[in-house]
């Protein structure tokens, strides 16, 4: 084997392995074939160069691979590439002197079971029985449960 393909798959290796234990974790299917291509290039310069050339190839690769994860796993690298907005949504808050049983309102959204609804000038959260109503229909507020409120259609009866 020539040093350009021990050299590649020594890389390949690398990679596959920093890609395993910081981008795909859980696989362990990319983390064993870095390992099989690391383990065949050590293996195959031992065998075509002799123990020194061998030697420089095992620690030149465990050298490079504690460098890859000591760059991955710094604190700075991870700042690039994670999330940083806040979520600021907030649980349904109930008006309780405007959300009571018996109130009337239109829904916003699709209720399918649950969805947006506006009652008394409040967009909430609402939950139907299992029923699916379309956007602009008339409902009236059955049973107001902490911060849950069911809803059902009112019917042009």
């Amino acid at each position: 084997m020539t040093w350009f393909w021990i050299i590649l798959f020594v890389f390949v290796g690398l990679t596959l392995i920093a890609l395993e234990v910081v981008a795909i974790p859980g696989t362990t299917v990319v983390g064993f074939a870095g390992l099989a291509m690391l383990i065949f290039a050590i293996w195959s310069t031992y065998s075509a160069y002799g123990s020194t050339a061998g030697h420089l190839v095992l620690g030149s690769s465990l050298l490079f691979g504690v460098l890859i994860l000591t760059f991955f796993l710094r604190s700075k690298t991870w700042k690039k590439v994670k999330l940083n907005d806040v979520i600021d949504s907030r649980v349904n808050t109930i008006d309780e002197s405007k959300i009571v049983e018996g109130a009337e309102g239109e829904t916003i959204s699709r209720l399918a079971p649950s969805g947006k609804a506006l009652i008394n000038g409040e967009i909430v959260e609402v939950h139907t029985f299992s029923e699916f109503v379309d956007p602009e229909t008339k409902i009236k507020v059955v049973k107001v449960e902490g911060n849950k409120i069911i809803v059902e259609v009112i019917s042009n009866d």
